[in-house]
Protein backbone atom coordinates (compact mmCIF):
# COMPACT_ATOMS: atom_id res chain seq x y z
CA UNK A 1 0.00 0.00 0.00
CA UNK A 2 1.15 3.54 -1.02
CA UNK A 3 2.18 5.98 1.45
CA UNK A 4 0.87 9.61 0.07
CA UNK A 5 3.18 11.21 2.23
CA UNK A 6 6.20 9.35 0.77
CA UNK A 7 4.51 9.36 -2.70
CA UNK A 8 3.87 13.74 -2.46
CA UNK A 9 7.40 14.32 -1.84
CA UNK A 10 8.86 12.82 -4.94
CA UNK A 11 6.86 16.06 -6.79
CA UNK A 12 9.50 17.95 -4.76
CA UNK A 13 12.96 16.34 -5.37
CA UNK A 14 15.68 17.84 -7.78
CA UNK A 15 14.55 16.34 -10.96
CA UNK A 16 11.28 17.20 -10.68
CA UNK A 17 12.17 20.89 -9.85
CA UNK A 18 14.48 20.74 -12.81
CA UNK A 19 11.71 19.63 -14.88
CA UNK A 20 9.43 22.30 -13.95
CA UNK A 21 11.92 25.27 -14.62
CA UNK A 22 9.93 26.85 -16.86
CA UNK A 23 6.52 26.83 -14.80
CA UNK A 24 8.50 28.18 -11.48
CA UNK A 25 9.83 31.06 -14.05
CA UNK A 26 6.55 31.63 -15.12
CA UNK A 27 4.91 31.96 -11.64
CA UNK A 28 8.08 33.98 -10.15
CA UNK A 29 7.74 36.61 -13.16
CA UNK A 30 4.12 36.93 -12.38
CA UNK A 31 4.56 37.25 -8.55
CA UNK A 32 7.49 40.05 -9.35
CA UNK A 33 5.55 42.10 -12.06
CA UNK A 34 2.94 42.39 -9.84
CA UNK A 35 4.30 43.19 -6.84
CA UNK A 36 5.77 46.43 -8.81
CA UNK A 37 2.74 46.83 -10.83
CA UNK A 38 -0.97 47.41 -9.77
CA UNK A 39 -2.51 46.96 -13.16
CA UNK A 40 -0.92 44.04 -14.07
CA UNK A 41 -2.65 41.33 -12.78
CA UNK A 42 -5.96 42.17 -13.62
CA UNK A 43 -8.54 40.38 -15.59
CA UNK A 44 -8.52 42.57 -18.37
CA UNK A 45 -5.31 42.88 -18.68
CA UNK A 46 -4.51 38.85 -18.10
CA UNK A 47 -7.14 38.66 -21.29
CA UNK A 48 -4.99 41.00 -22.85
CA UNK A 49 -1.52 39.26 -22.26
CA UNK A 50 -3.30 36.04 -23.78
CA UNK A 51 -5.06 38.05 -26.68
CA UNK A 52 -1.65 39.37 -28.01
CA UNK A 53 0.49 36.15 -27.51
CA UNK A 54 -1.93 33.74 -29.16
CA UNK A 55 0.37 34.30 -32.45
CA UNK A 56 3.65 33.33 -31.12
CA UNK A 57 1.72 30.65 -29.12
CA UNK A 58 0.18 28.85 -32.16
CA UNK A 59 3.34 29.52 -34.34
CA UNK A 60 5.41 28.15 -31.49
CA UNK A 61 3.20 24.89 -32.01
CA UNK A 62 4.07 24.40 -35.13
CA UNK A 63 7.96 24.95 -34.40
CA UNK A 64 7.87 22.73 -31.41
CA UNK A 65 6.69 19.85 -34.04
CA UNK A 66 9.41 20.69 -36.65
CA UNK A 67 12.00 21.36 -33.87
CA UNK A 68 10.99 18.02 -31.79
CA UNK A 69 12.03 16.02 -35.81
CA UNK A 70 15.82 17.78 -35.28
CA UNK A 71 14.60 20.53 -37.81
CA UNK A 72 13.91 23.96 -37.77
CA UNK A 73 11.56 26.47 -40.30
CA UNK A 74 12.58 30.21 -40.42
CA UNK A 75 10.08 30.89 -42.80
CA UNK A 76 7.21 31.39 -40.75
CA UNK A 77 7.25 34.80 -40.21
CA UNK A 78 7.11 35.55 -44.24
CA UNK A 79 4.70 32.82 -44.26
CA UNK A 80 2.35 34.36 -41.97
CA UNK A 81 2.57 37.63 -44.12
CA UNK A 82 1.88 36.31 -47.16
CA UNK A 83 -0.91 33.87 -46.13
CA UNK A 84 -2.41 36.99 -43.98
CA UNK A 85 -2.34 39.14 -47.35
CA UNK A 86 -4.22 36.37 -49.39
CA UNK A 87 -6.84 36.47 -46.98
CA UNK A 88 -7.43 39.94 -46.03
CA UNK A 89 -7.40 40.21 -50.41
CA UNK A 90 -9.90 37.61 -50.56
CA UNK A 91 -12.29 38.97 -48.11
CA UNK A 92 -11.81 42.59 -49.44
CA UNK A 93 -13.50 41.46 -52.61
CA UNK A 94 -16.07 40.35 -51.02
CA UNK A 95 -16.01 36.35 -51.37
CA UNK A 96 -16.95 34.60 -47.64
CA UNK A 97 -14.63 35.27 -44.97
CA UNK A 98 -14.78 31.31 -44.15
CA UNK A 99 -13.83 30.77 -47.64
CA UNK A 100 -10.43 33.48 -47.03
CA UNK A 101 -9.98 31.24 -44.07
CA UNK A 102 -9.66 28.18 -45.75
CA UNK A 103 -7.97 29.08 -48.41
CA UNK A 104 -5.09 30.52 -46.29
CA UNK A 105 -4.91 27.77 -44.52
CA UNK A 106 -4.53 25.37 -47.54
CA UNK A 107 -1.72 27.62 -49.23
CA UNK A 108 0.25 27.52 -45.82
CA UNK A 109 -0.13 23.72 -45.45
CA UNK A 110 0.58 23.17 -48.69
CA UNK A 111 3.56 26.03 -48.94
CA UNK A 112 4.83 23.89 -45.60
CA UNK A 113 4.73 20.82 -47.64
CA UNK A 114 6.52 21.66 -50.36
CA UNK A 115 9.25 22.83 -47.55
CA UNK A 116 9.05 19.48 -46.05
CA UNK A 117 9.89 17.82 -49.24
CA UNK A 118 12.72 20.11 -50.39
CA UNK A 119 13.86 18.93 -46.33
CA UNK A 120 13.43 15.65 -46.56
CA UNK A 121 13.54 14.26 -50.38
CA UNK A 122 16.42 16.57 -51.59
CA UNK A 123 18.27 16.03 -48.69
CA UNK A 124 18.93 19.70 -47.85
CA UNK A 125 19.83 21.27 -44.09
CA UNK A 126 16.26 22.85 -42.96
CA UNK A 127 18.22 25.59 -41.83
CA UNK A 128 19.05 26.52 -45.18
CA UNK A 129 15.99 25.27 -46.84
CA UNK A 130 13.99 27.25 -44.33
CA UNK A 131 16.54 30.73 -44.60
CA UNK A 132 15.63 30.57 -48.67
CA UNK A 133 12.19 30.09 -48.20
CA UNK A 134 11.81 32.82 -45.63
CA UNK A 135 13.33 35.23 -48.31
CA UNK A 136 11.48 33.89 -51.12
CA UNK A 137 7.93 34.14 -49.49
CA UNK A 138 8.75 37.62 -48.19
CA UNK A 139 9.72 38.93 -51.74
CA UNK A 140 6.33 36.92 -52.98
CA UNK A 141 4.26 39.15 -50.62
CA UNK A 142 5.82 42.10 -51.49
CA UNK A 143 5.22 41.59 -55.17
CA UNK A 144 1.39 40.52 -54.02
CA UNK A 145 1.02 43.34 -51.87
CA UNK A 146 2.72 45.48 -54.40
CA UNK A 147 4.81 47.09 -50.77
CA UNK A 148 1.33 48.41 -49.33
CA UNK A 149 -1.08 47.15 -46.78
CA UNK A 150 -4.11 45.56 -48.04
CA UNK A 151 -7.39 46.44 -45.97
CA UNK A 152 -10.47 43.63 -45.54
CA UNK A 153 -12.90 46.59 -45.89
CA UNK A 154 -16.04 47.56 -43.77
CA UNK A 155 -18.54 45.46 -45.06
CA UNK A 156 -20.57 42.59 -43.01
CA UNK A 157 -17.99 40.08 -44.58
CA UNK A 158 -15.46 41.70 -43.00
CA UNK A 159 -16.71 42.13 -39.40
CA UNK A 160 -17.18 37.91 -40.09
CA UNK A 161 -13.57 37.82 -40.71
CA UNK A 162 -12.73 40.49 -37.85
CA UNK A 163 -14.74 38.04 -35.41
CA UNK A 164 -11.46 35.58 -35.13
CA UNK A 165 -8.87 38.52 -33.93
CA UNK A 166 -11.13 40.74 -32.03
CA UNK A 167 -14.45 38.54 -31.23
CA UNK A 168 -14.92 37.92 -27.44
CA UNK A 169 -17.09 34.33 -27.40
CA UNK A 170 -18.76 33.94 -23.52
CA UNK A 171 -16.29 36.80 -22.77
CA UNK A 172 -13.56 35.26 -23.91
CA UNK A 173 -10.92 36.86 -26.82
CA UNK A 174 -11.87 34.44 -30.13
CA UNK A 175 -7.80 34.13 -30.27
CA UNK A 176 -7.53 32.70 -26.76
CA UNK A 177 -10.30 30.09 -27.68
CA UNK A 178 -8.17 29.25 -31.34
CA UNK A 179 -5.04 28.78 -29.15
CA UNK A 180 -6.28 26.55 -26.29
CA UNK A 181 -7.60 24.40 -29.14
CA UNK A 182 -4.85 23.70 -31.41
CA UNK A 183 -3.00 23.15 -27.94
CA UNK A 184 -4.88 20.34 -26.92
CA UNK A 185 -4.98 19.51 -30.37
CA UNK A 186 -1.21 19.39 -30.58
CA UNK A 187 -1.14 17.66 -27.02
CA UNK A 188 -3.29 15.18 -28.05
CA UNK A 189 -1.55 14.07 -31.31
CA UNK A 190 2.35 14.28 -29.90
CA UNK A 191 0.75 11.81 -26.71
CA UNK A 192 -1.97 9.90 -28.28
CA UNK A 193 -1.49 8.90 -31.57
CA UNK A 194 1.18 6.98 -34.18
CA UNK A 195 2.24 10.38 -35.82
CA UNK A 196 3.37 11.73 -32.29
CA UNK A 197 5.46 8.60 -31.36
CA UNK A 198 6.93 8.56 -34.90
CA UNK A 199 7.58 12.90 -34.26
CA UNK A 200 9.56 11.88 -31.18
CA UNK A 201 10.91 8.46 -32.45
CA UNK A 202 12.80 10.81 -35.63
CA UNK A 203 13.86 12.74 -33.27
CA UNK A 204 15.73 10.39 -31.07
CA UNK A 205 17.13 8.52 -33.76
CA UNK A 206 16.63 9.14 -37.65
CA UNK A 207 18.23 6.57 -38.63
CA UNK A 208 17.00 3.93 -35.91
CA UNK A 209 13.23 4.87 -37.12
CA UNK A 210 14.34 4.50 -41.06
CA UNK A 211 15.52 1.16 -40.37
CA UNK A 212 12.05 0.42 -37.86
CA UNK A 213 10.00 0.64 -41.30
CA UNK A 214 8.94 3.92 -40.90
CA UNK A 215 8.31 6.76 -43.54
CA UNK A 216 10.24 9.32 -42.42
CA UNK A 217 10.04 11.77 -45.55
CA UNK A 218 5.85 11.38 -44.61
CA UNK A 219 6.81 11.94 -41.06
CA UNK A 220 8.44 15.71 -42.21
CA UNK A 221 6.76 16.10 -44.73
CA UNK A 222 3.37 16.19 -42.43
CA UNK A 223 5.36 18.09 -39.63
CA UNK A 224 6.49 20.78 -42.36
CA UNK A 225 2.87 21.45 -43.40
CA UNK A 226 1.38 21.68 -40.02
CA UNK A 227 3.83 24.15 -39.42
CA UNK A 228 2.63 25.99 -42.62
CA UNK A 229 -0.96 25.71 -41.82
CA UNK A 230 -0.51 26.77 -37.94
CA UNK A 231 1.44 29.99 -39.44
CA UNK A 232 -1.10 30.72 -41.60
CA UNK A 233 -3.87 30.28 -38.87
CA UNK A 234 -1.68 33.01 -36.56
CA UNK A 235 -1.81 35.40 -39.76
CA UNK A 236 -5.55 34.78 -40.02
CA UNK A 237 -5.35 36.25 -36.27
CA UNK A 238 -3.62 39.38 -36.67
CA UNK A 239 -5.11 40.40 -40.07
CA UNK A 240 -8.38 40.06 -38.48
CA UNK A 241 -7.54 41.74 -35.60
CA UNK A 242 -5.74 44.82 -37.47
CA UNK A 243 -8.41 44.71 -40.41
CA UNK A 244 -5.49 44.87 -42.91
CA UNK A 245 -2.26 42.83 -43.74
CA UNK A 246 1.09 44.63 -43.65
CA UNK A 247 3.42 43.52 -46.20
CA UNK A 248 6.12 43.36 -43.11
CA UNK A 249 3.54 41.35 -41.18
CA UNK A 250 5.90 38.63 -39.34
CA UNK A 251 9.14 40.02 -39.52
CA UNK A 252 11.36 38.02 -36.64
CA UNK A 253 8.60 36.11 -35.37
CA UNK A 254 10.30 32.83 -36.13
CA UNK A 255 12.78 33.99 -33.50
CA UNK A 256 9.88 34.36 -31.02
CA UNK A 257 8.24 31.04 -31.69
CA UNK A 258 11.90 29.32 -31.72
CA UNK A 259 12.08 31.28 -28.13
CA UNK A 260 8.97 30.05 -26.66
CA UNK A 261 9.90 26.42 -27.47
CA UNK A 262 13.36 26.56 -25.81
CA UNK A 263 11.76 28.20 -23.04
CA UNK A 264 9.85 25.51 -22.56
CA UNK A 265 12.36 22.87 -22.33
CA UNK A 266 12.28 21.25 -26.00
CA UNK A 267 15.83 20.19 -27.13
CA UNK A 268 16.82 21.95 -30.59
CA UNK A 269 18.66 18.45 -31.04
CA UNK A 270 14.96 17.09 -31.45
CA UNK A 271 12.89 14.27 -29.69
CA UNK A 272 12.53 15.57 -26.59
CA UNK A 273 9.95 18.14 -25.38
CA UNK A 274 6.45 19.13 -24.14
CA UNK A 275 3.53 20.95 -25.91
CA UNK A 276 2.68 22.44 -22.72
CA UNK A 277 6.37 23.47 -21.93
CA UNK A 278 6.04 25.55 -24.97
CA UNK A 279 2.73 26.82 -23.92
CA UNK A 280 4.54 28.13 -20.80
CA UNK A 281 7.71 29.41 -22.98
CA UNK A 282 5.17 31.78 -25.26
CA UNK A 283 3.28 33.01 -21.96
CA UNK A 284 6.99 33.62 -20.00
CA UNK A 285 7.40 35.53 -23.53
CA UNK A 286 4.25 37.51 -23.36
CA UNK A 287 4.08 37.89 -19.97
CA UNK A 288 7.85 39.49 -19.65
CA UNK A 289 6.89 41.82 -23.26
CA UNK A 290 3.22 42.79 -21.12
CA UNK A 291 5.27 43.59 -17.62
CA UNK A 292 7.94 45.88 -19.31
CA UNK A 293 5.82 47.76 -20.89
CA UNK A 294 3.73 48.67 -17.76
CA UNK A 295 7.05 49.00 -15.61
CA UNK A 296 8.82 51.34 -18.35
CA UNK A 297 5.30 53.39 -18.08
CA UNK A 298 5.17 53.12 -14.14
CA UNK A 299 8.33 54.40 -13.53
CA UNK A 300 10.14 56.47 -15.93
CA UNK A 301 8.89 60.33 -15.85
CA UNK A 302 6.18 61.52 -17.97
CA UNK A 303 7.73 62.91 -20.73
CA UNK A 304 9.60 60.10 -21.29
CA UNK A 305 7.15 57.51 -20.67
CA UNK A 306 5.59 56.55 -24.27
CA UNK A 307 9.51 56.24 -25.77
CA UNK A 308 10.72 54.62 -22.96
CA UNK A 309 7.75 52.15 -22.43
CA UNK A 310 7.78 51.02 -25.92
CA UNK A 311 11.93 50.52 -25.25
CA UNK A 312 11.73 48.83 -22.14
CA UNK A 313 8.53 46.23 -23.42
CA UNK A 314 9.94 45.59 -27.31
CA UNK A 315 7.37 45.84 -30.15
CA UNK A 316 4.71 45.11 -27.77
CA UNK A 317 3.00 42.25 -30.39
Amino acid sequence: MNNPAVSGRRYFTKAWLMEQKSLIALLVLIAIVSTMSPNFFTVNNLFNILQQTSVNAIMAVGMTLVILTSGIDLSVGSLLALTGAVAASIVGIEVNALVAVAAALALGAAIGAVTGVIVAKGRVQAFIATLVMMLLLRGVTMVYTNGSPVNTGFTDNADLFGWFGIGRPLGIPTPVWIMAIVFLAAWYMLHHTRLGRYIYALGGNEAATRLSGISVNKVKIIVYSLCGMLASLAGIIEVARLSSAQPTAGTGYELDAIAAVVLGGTSLAGGKGRIVGTLIGALILGFLNNGLNLLGRFILLPDDRESGGYFAGGTGR
